[in-house]
C-alpha cells in the first residue's frame, strides 16, 4: 500500500499503529476496531480514550491564574463590573476576532456592562489597535479596552492610549517578543515569558479563560449571590466557530471547545449562527467542516470586501431582524468574493510558477491592485499547490500589504517579527502558520531574500518535500459503506493535530467521470470484488489528478477519504479522493 511516488508527487504511507492499544480501545471502550485502530495511530492510549472521544472541558482547562496577568486582568474587568464602567472592546477583523468580540460582548452585557466595540477596518487601516479605533471608543466613554486576537505588538498604538489616559488589556494568541506594550495586563500564552499547556490555543479560546477567570473574581466578591452566572458554556459554539477557523491544532482544550460547541451549535445557539448557517442553506450546523468551508468564509467575506464589523455584529445581535439581515448580506459578499479570488488565484500562481521551477523554498507573489482581503486567501491555496511557505501582497501607491501562510516546520510570524525587527517591514506579525505584513514595495525582493535565507537556515538548503500522505489503513471500494463512514465520524472534530482519517482504496475503477461545480470532477467507482461507490476530488480538473480520473478505464489506488453524504435523508458513502497511484 505504500507508494513512492503518487500522480501528484506525494509519497504515501502507513501509519504505525500500536497493535495491543489498538485492541484494548476497541474492547475497553466499546467502540469498532477501527476506530480503535485510528486512535491508536494518533498516539492516544487506552486510558485517554474515553476523554478523546467526549472531551469535556475539565478534562483539559489548567488552572487559569497560570497565565501570566490574567488575575489582574480579571479582577480589573470585574472592578469595571461592580462599577458599571463602559468597556470598550477592540477585535480582529477575522473569525477569531469576531467570535472573540462577541464572546466578551455578551459576557459583559449579561452583566449589566455596557459595552462598546470597534472593528480595524482591513483595507484602510490593517491589522491591530490603530488611533482612529482608540479614540473612537474614549470618544463614547469608555476608559477600559480590551484587545481581542490583537495588541501584542501594538507598541505605539497602546502607548498613545495609555497617554490619553484609557488602561488596555490585551487579550492575544498571537506570536510576542521580548517587549511587551504598555498596557495594563497582556493575556498571552505565547508571550516570550510564559510556561502554558494552552499554547495551541486561538485568542476566543484564550478570551473564554479569561472569563472563567472574571467570573471567579466575581464570585469571590459575592455578586452572584442573588444573581446567576453568565452562561458561558452556553456561548461555546462560538468559541468552537473561532478556534476551528483559526486553524489551530484540534488537540487538548481545542478539541473540547470544539466538540462541545458543536452541540450547543446544533441546538439554540447564538442567533447570527444560526441566521448564517440558514443563509448558507444549511438546516444545521453539525460538524467542524461546516464552521470552517461554510460559515467562516461568510464571516471572513465582511472584513475582507466588505464592512469589518459585519461578523461582530452578526455573532453579538439578538434581533432577529438585524441577523437575517446581516447573514444575507454575509452570504452576498461571499459570493463576490469568491470570484475576485478565483482571479487573484490565476495570477498570483502564474507569478510564482517560475520561482517554483527555479527551486526556491519560499515564494513571494506581489501584483498591483490586488485585493488585500483576498490574499491570504490565495495564498493558502498556492500552499496547497506548491507545498512550500507562500507570501502574497497586493501593492499600491507604492506600500505593499499581504499575507502568508507556511508548512508544518516552518514558523512564520517569528520570521515576520524578526524582518520587522530587522527594518526590512513597517508592520507585521501572526503565529506560526499565519502571518500579515506591510512594507515599502521596493523592499520586496529583500524581504523575499530574507525569508529565503531564514527557510535555509531551519529546514535545510533546498525545496522542502511533499508531507507524505499518511493512511490509516487500506480498504476495498466494498468497505467504503454508511456503516463505516458513521463510525469514523466518533473521531471527529477533525483538524490540525487530529486529522480526519485517510485510507487508501486498493481496487478502485473509475466510471462516469466528468467535471462538475468550480473544477471538481465527480466519478463513480466501482471495485473490482464488487461494491460501488460515488467518488469526488475537489479543484482537481486541470491538475494531474484530474486528468488521471477522467482518462478512467483503468483500475488505480485512491487516497482519501470516506464521507457520508446524506441526500433526502438517505444515507450513503462518498469518497473523497486526495490523490491516486497506478498499481
Amino acid at each position: 500500500m505504500e507508494i513512492e511516488r503518487s500522480v501528484l508527487g506525494r509519497r504515501w504511507r502507513l501509519r504505525p499503529c500500536d497493535e495491543a492499544h489498538a485492541l484494548a480501545i476497541s474492547q475497553l471502550h466499546g467502540v469498532p476496531e477501527i476506530v480503535g485502530r485510528v486512535l491508536a495511530g494518533r498516539g492516544v492510549r487506552p486510558a485517554e480514550a474515553a476523554a478523546f472521544l467526549a472531551p469535556k472541558l475539565r478534562h483539559f482547562l489548567p488552572e487559569p491564574s497560570h497565565l501570566l496577568d490574567l488575575d489582574r486582568a480579571a479582577e480589573r474587568l470585574a472592578d469595571a463590573v461592580l462599577r458599571g464602567e463602559k468597556v470598550g472592546l477592540i477585535g480582529d477583523y477575522d473569525v477569531d476576532g469576531a467570535t472573540a468580540t462577541a464572546l466578551a460582548a455578551r459576557y459583559l452585557r449579561s452583566l449589566g456592562v455596557e459595552v462598546a466595540f470597534a472593528i480595524p477596518d482591513r483595507l484602510l487601516e490593517g491589522y491591530g489597535p490603530n488611533p482612529r479605533v482608540i479614540e473612537e471608543l474614549a470618544a463614547r466613554g469608555c476608559r477600559l479596552v480590551v484587545t481581542l486576537d490583537t495588541g501584542t505588538t501594538a507598541f505605539e498604538p497602546l502607548a498613545r492610549a495609555r497617554a490619553a489616559g484609557l488602561e488596555v488589556i490585551v487579550v492575544d494568541h498571537h506570536a510576542a517578543e521580548e517587549r511587551l506594550p504598555e498596557a495594563l495586563a497582556v493575556v498571552n500564552p505565547n508571550r516570550v515569558d510564559q510556561e502554558s499547556p494552552l499554547k495551541h490555543l486561538a485568542a476566543v479560546g484564550v478570551t473564554f479563560v479569561v472569563l472563567v477567570g472574571v467570573s471567579r473574581a466575581l464570585r469571590a466578591r459575592g455578586f452572584f449571590a442573588d444573581r446567576p452566572e453568565p452562561p458561558l458554556l452556553g456561548w461555546l459554539d462560538l468559541v468552537a466557530l473561532g478556534t476551528v477557523c483559526d486553524v489551530v491544532p484540534l488537540t487538548g482544550l481545542n478539541r473540547a471547545f470544539v466538540h462541545q460547541g458543536l452541540k450547543v451549535a446544533h441546538g439554540s445557539g447564538v442567533p447570527g449562527m444560526a441566521a448564517l448557517a440558514r443563509a448558507a442553506g444549511l438546516a444545521a450546523v453539525t460538524d467542524a467542516r461546516q464552521l470552517g468551508f461554510v460559515l467562516g468564509p461568510r464571516i471572513n467575506a465582511g472584513g475582507r470586501i466588505g464592512q469589518s464589523d459585519l461578523g461582530a455584529r452578526l455573532l453579538v445581535s439578538e434581533d432577529p431582524v438585524e441577523v437575517a439581515e446581516i447573514a444575507a448580506r454575509l452570504d452576498a459578499l461571499n459570493a463576490e468574493r469568491q470570484a475576485v479570488e478565483r482571479a487573484l488565484l490565476d495570477a498570483a500562481q502564474r507569478a510564482v510558477e517560475a520561482q517554483a521551477a527555479a527551486g526556491l523554498p519560499v515564494l513571494v507573489a506581489a501584483g498591483q491592485g490586488w485585493h488585500h482581503g483576498i490574499v491570504g486567501i490565495v495564498a493558502s491555496r498556492l500552499v496547497e499547490r506548491f507545498h512550500r511557505p507562500v507570501v502574497v501582497l497586493g501593492v499600491a501607491d507604492g506600500v505593499a500589504k499581504g499575507s502568508a501562510r507556511s508548512i508544518r516546520g516552518f514558523d512564520l510570524g517569528a520570521a515576520v517579527i524578526a524582518a520587522r525587527q530587522q527594518g526590512l517591514l513597517v508592520h507585521g506579525g501572526g503565529h506560526g502558520m499565519a502571518a500579515g505584513m506591510t512594507l515599502e514595495e521596493g523592499g520586496i525582493r529583500r524581504f523575499h531574500d530574507f525569508l529565503v535565507e531564514r527557510f535555509a537556515a531551519e529546514r535545510g538548503p533546498g525545496v522542502p518535500e511533499p508531507e507524505p500522505l499518511e493512511l490509516d489503513g487500506a480498504l476495498s471500494v466494498g468497505a467504503a459503506q454508511p456503516a463505516l463512514a458513521n463510525q469514523i465520524g466518533l473521531i471527529a472534530p477533525y483538524g490540525p493535530g487530529n486529522a480526519e482519517p485517510r485510507f487508501c482504496l486498493t481496487d478502485a475503477r473509475v466510471t462516469n467521470a466528468r467535471v462538475v461545480g468550480d473544477g471538481h470532477v465527480s466519478c463513480l467507482l466501482a471495485g473490482t470484488a464488487g461494491g460501488r461507490v460515488k467518488g469526488i476530488a475537489f479543484r482537481s480538473a486541470q491538475t494531474a489528478l484530474g486528468r488521471m480520473l477522467l482518462e478512467g478505464r483503468i483500475t488505480l489506488r485512491l487516497a482519501g477519504r470516506v464521507k457520508l453524504d446524506v441526500w433526502q435523508g438517505r444515507e450513503r458513502a462518498a469518497f473523497e479522493i486526495e490523490d491516486a497511484a497506478a498499481p
